[in-house]
């Protein structure tokens, strides 16, 4: 039996320069030359059928296994992400990112930089796998759209029939001790969605209050109140978080402003929650914005679904590959 981990080791140096490389130049949204060229690169030399996409700069890589009959060979897919965020980077480190403004803060450059790894090492043992492995480099993860655009290209399709499995990846290491990975079956992931919020009221001066209608008092009422319904209206076996991220009001201390606007997102957990949150959110805003004789537009935006993992694929929950164990 090959000692995978071992292999896997004797790549470390190589994929974690591909990482930091990648990290030192992250690119944005669906156009993503020099990181789909990186990629490219990397896998020059592999005996794989390569492909890139039209609408964006996505990878499409497929191993066939040298082992089983053709006719009837399993297709498994391993999926990264390749994007970065509109981030300021300001951690100091060596391989920190060189583009104002942009940062690979969600993990893919590490996502992509394995991915890679999983293509050598199962290179290697090609002859041994007994169907073929579809290797998913994604672009536009963050916007929600990348996905998309691969599948409507035949990303699913790409070894010749629809995959059986497909696998994926996040990095988690605010939480987990290096070297640990975890799963289960079900709901793994939330979804998120994003609700922009503007509350309109009558602009005035400091002094005197009573001649405008301010929305700044409105906007913080509402603020705590969504906190005070999620924990009162849902079940904690079925848990909502909500996060306001923008809060922006006014631009003189002393001046009333017509309007405050928030941003916030919303994650849950299951297709009821999710389904019931989006009318409760947006009445629960108007009503208060009404009651303060203000006005409220809601901009509800539905992201992504949660991700939910194949109940009979996994019968594991927690692993690691500590040198130990």
């Amino acid at each position: 039996m090959p000692d995978y981990l071992a292999e896997a080791a004797g790549l470390a140096a190589e994929i974690t320069d591909l990482r930091h490389r990648l990290h030192r130049w992250p690119e944005i949204g669906n156009d993503l030359p020099r990181t789909q060229a990186a990629v490219l690169e990397a896998l020059a030399g592999l005996d794989l059928e390569v492909t890139t996409g039209e609408a964006t700069t996505s990878v499409t890589a497929v191993l066939r296994g040298g082992a089983g009959a053709s006719a009837d060979k399993p297709v498994v897919l391993l999926r990264g992400d390749m994007d970065g965020l509109p981030v300021q980077e300001e951690t100091g480190m060596p391989f920190a990112s060189e583009r104002d403004g942009h940062m690979h803060a969600c993990g893919h450059d590490v996502h992509t930089a394995t991915l890679v790894g999983a293509a050598k090492l199962l290179h290697a043992h090609r002859d041994e796998l007994p169907g073929d492995v579809v290797f998913m480099f994604q672009p536009g993860e963050e916007v929600l759209s990348g996905a998309n655009h691969m599948l409507a290209e035949g990303v699913l399709e790409a070894a010749g029939r629809t995959v059986d499995r497909a696998f994926g990846l996040h990095t988690f290491s605010a939480n987990f001790a290096p070297g640990t990975w975890t799963t289960r079956p079900g709901t793994l992931m939330a979804a998120s969605d994003l609700v922009a919020v503007d509350i309109i009221g009558r602009g005035g001066h400091g002094s005197a209050p009573f001649m405008g209608n301010d929305p700044v008092p409105v906007m913080a009422e509402v603020i705590l109140a969504i906190q005070t319904m999620i924990a009162k209206k849902f079940s904690n076996a079925d848990p909502i978080i909500v996060n306001v991220g923008v809060a922006n009001a006014g631009g003189a201390a002393n001046i009333i402003p017509e309007k405050c606007h928030l941003e916030m997102s919303i994650r849950t957990f299951s297709a009821g929650a999710r389904e019931r949150v989006r009318p409760l959110i947006t009445q629960l805003i108007e009503g208060i914005a009404s009651a303060h004789g203000c006005r409220a537009e809601v901009d509800y935006r539905l992201g992504v679904s949660p991700t939910v993992n194949d109940q009979s694929g996994l019968n594991f929950r927690v692993g690691t590959n500590a040198p130990d164990d």
